[in-house]
């Protein structure tokens, strides 16, 4: 059986790459340091996997879900973002259940874009943002996120032809793979330039919970005006360490809650209703672990930076999220010195240019392990010439 075209033209899945590239350093032997994973390396909270374990036990959750899911878990993510964010949100008419944020991120072009329609890409940015496009048949344009502007787009760049294609814009802070966050100031020009060029936004808001500013990342629904032109997709995955559980739900717009509901409902019955009582456990309940992560998280940022810059090494300090921006030492491409770190000092680190035109130049560092290891991994880069003799301006291409 040959496949249809529009699974051969899905893009390479740039994670399992590195995956493979890993797990072959491991079999033969070498300690790794793995800093190129989004992967929570804490367990979630006892009360959350005690929930489920109790929702498990009740034979009502072995039957079909809802079809659009439980009214209290959609009910837990409106209070939920009243608490968090002071945002009021209709739980039927303004929150959709998502499995994992990852899947709405893949359907929204599904739902609003016809073949060869225009969307908006942030640039670098999260690589399977190109999945739903790819699947909906759609074109794209890239947005250049700059550190000299933040690593946020500045729209004025944008041409008068591709504000008049564009449906579609995806935006992600605290920003993966950048590590930066948003303004009210630029939330408010990004609700104006949608309203003015009818374009949708999607907000992908993985990383809310995680910031070490004075407040807390900032949530796009909290502008005035932002449900009229755009949702936010929230995921469990990072702010209660929930990855593996795959469970998270869209907010704002209502036009576009409808169709992704409408959407899922010709692919799920829902999900399993016990996942869905444990994430109201999660959303609800004490929020003392997550502080306790976002502080763990800090520490981790601060063991790291304070390790590279004894080495020389640069790079930007992340406001939100767990990753850290590096930049690649002259002479190297992100992905030759992606490989000579994983060769010569056994660590692994995410190539910059996997997330985009101008992820070149950089590294995407996951703050996933202890501060023991971070600092290791940097000892073990320190060692290597490229950083021993950089007053020599040493290197030729790996």
């Amino acid at each position: 059986m040959k496949p249809a075209k529009r699974l051969q033209n899905l893009p390479e899945q740039f994670f399992s790459k590195l995956v493979q590239d890993v797990n072959q350093k491991i079999k033969d032997g070498v300690d790794v340091i793995n800093l190129g994973q989004g992967n929570p390396d804490q367990p979630t909270p006892d009360h959350i996997v005690k929930a489920l374990a109790r929702a498990a036990e009740d034979p009502q959750n072995h039957k079909y879900s809802l079809f659009r899911g439980k009214p209290e878990f959609k009910r837990a993510a409106a209070n939920f973002y009243q608490r968090e964010y002071g945002v009021r949100l209709d739980p039927e008419m303004e929150i959709a259940i998502l499995f994992g944020s990852k899947a709405g991120l893949v359907e929204l072009p599904l739902c609003f874009l016809d073949e060869g329609d225009l969307m908006l890409l942030p640039d670098p940015g999260y690589p399977d943002y190109l999945s739903g496009i790819s699947l909906a048949d759609a074109r794209f344009e890239t947005m250049p996120l700059r550190e000299a502007n933040q690593f946020l787009p500045d729209y004025h760049e944008i041409t008068a032809e591709t504000r008049e294609q564009a449906k579609l814009m995806f935006l992600n802070y605290p920003n993966n793979p950048t590590g930066s966050t948003a303004t009210k100031e630029f939330f408010a020009e990004t609700i104006q330039f949608a309203r003015e060029n009818e374009i949708g936004i999607v907000h992908d808001f993985a990383y809310g919970a995680i910031g070490f500013e004075a407040e807390k990342p900032i949530s796009f629904l909290a502008n005035e005006g932002a449900k009229e032109v755009g949702i936010e997709l929230y995921t469990l995955s990072k702010t209660y360490n929930m990855a593996g559980w795959r469970v998270g739900f869209a907010a704002g717009n209502r036009e576009m809650i409808e169709a992704i509901n409408l959407l899922q409902d010709h692919l799920y019955v829902s999900l399993f209703p016990a996942i869905q009582e444990a994430a109201c456990a999660a959303l609800l309940d004490s929020q003392e672990a997550v502080q306790d992560q976002n502080e763990r998280y800090r520490k981790r940022r601060d063991a790291f930076l304070s390790a590279a810059a004894k080495i020389g090494w640069q790079g930007s300090a992340p406001a939100g999220s767990f990753f850290a921006w590096m930049k690649v030492p002259a002479g190297y491409t992100s992905s030759s010195f992606a490989k000579y770190l994983l060769d010569a000092a056994g660590v692994a680190v995410a190539d910059g240019s996997g997330f985009g035109t101008f992820g070149e130049g950089y590294v995407r560092i996951g703050l996933l392990v202890s501060e023991a290891r971070l600092e290791e991994a940097v000892d073990r880069i320190g060692q290597l010439a490229v950083f021993q003799k950089a007053e020599e301006n040493f290197i030729k291409s790996y």
